[in-house]
């Protein structure tokens, strides 16, 4: 049977008929198995139907989260059981909306996602509503841009042009220049960075699914460049070379410099896929004895094994599940 077409009613955390574990970890001692049922699921989250595309009954889905945000976790999935005509009326505060919209996003609901954009759209503000609106919907992509036109209607081509401008220099997209555009290179970091963190203007073209993909290949253009000057360094014959030198620590620097810029764009997952992707050949360059025979070498060694000590912290804290 089709377990979509099952026409039973079901409610939340009802043991006596669910026929899937939603188990919440979290670092206290809270109750963290809730009673779902797979109908219910996977008509209301395309997550959740991925997850259960190989569907047992008794099936355990495991979720990662933190003490802050548990409370919206379990009342995500208590809405799941709502009717759609009694969602919206049960969002009760700016916050709590807020909340629940950025899981329903995670986890891929439609319908519930739908109801909290009308519902911010729709309900009055106080200014440090607003900014915990900002913070959070700036990162949500294409589905927040009616939430953030509401916060400032103002036309933000002249900030996402340089914003976009910026990150182009700041990750050599289009390929390296001249001497002095390693100058350039440094001025539009420290602008893409100042933008991030000062211009007001800026968290609201971060959203833009554009921003984002000219992100994302400047990340594949740092990554690529020094995964390729690593490399390189096997078959030189001469590692004292200063130019040499300068040019393996700027890439470093670089991976360094977009590692913290990316979190701010809500695109840390992004740049432990792509360092996964080289890590291995990182590895055989790092273990090479050939790099021991200069001090710079060995400087890099320690800022690479560094910098991959804190991926693998970045990537046990992402989001995860387990079957």
């Amino acid at each position: 049977m089709d377990i979509t077409e099952v026409a039973k009613p079901c409610k939340f955390d009802d043991r006596t008929t669910s026929d899937v574990i939603v188990r919440l970890r979290n670092c206290e001692g809270r109750p963290d198995k809730f009673y779902t049922h797979s109908n219910i699921l996977i008509n209301k989250s395309k997550f959740f139907a991925d997850q259960l595309t190989c569907f047992k009954s008794g099936a355990c889905i495991e979720i990662h989260c933190s003490n802050s945000n548990y409370d919206y976790h379990v009342n995500l999935l208590r809405l799941l059981y709502l009717p759609s005509d009694l969602l919206l009326e049960s969002l009760v505060s700016v916050k709590s909306a807020v909340e629940i919209l950025q899981l329903a996003v995670q986890f891929d609901c439609e319908e519930l996602t739908k109801v909290c954009v009308q519902y911010l759209e729709a309900i009055p503000w106080e200014d440090k509503e607003e900014e915990i609106i900002l913070k959070a919907v700036s990162k949500l992509g294409q589905v927040a841009m009616p939430i953030l036109a509401r916060i400032q209607p103002v036309d933000l081509r002249a900030t996402k042009n340089v914003f976009v401008s910026a990150v182009r220099f700041a990750t050599s997209i289009g390929g390296p220049g001249p001497p002095f555009v390693d100058d350039l290179k440094t001025s539009a970091q420290e602008q893409v960075e100042y933008m991030l963190t000062k211009d007001a203007e800026t968290p609201l073209v971060t959203a833009d699914d554009e921003v984002k993909s000219v992100m994302k290949m400047g990340l594949s253009q740092i990554c690529s460049s020094f995964e390729k000057g690593l490399s390189s360094l096997l078959l030189e014959p001469d590692l004292t070379s200063g130019t040499l030198e300068d040019k393996i620590m700027h890439g470093v620097s670089d991976v360094e410099w977009i590692s913290n810029i990316l979190p701010k764009m809500d695109l840390m997952k992004d740049f432990v896929s792509s360092w996964a992707e080289i890590s291995s050949k990182i590895l055989v360059v790092v273990e090479d004895k050939k790099l021991d025979s200069s001090m710079w070498g060995l400087k890099t060694k320690a800022k690479i094994a560094k910098d991959m000590a804190t991926l693998h912290k970045e990537d046990e804290a992402s989001f995860r599940l387990k079957m």
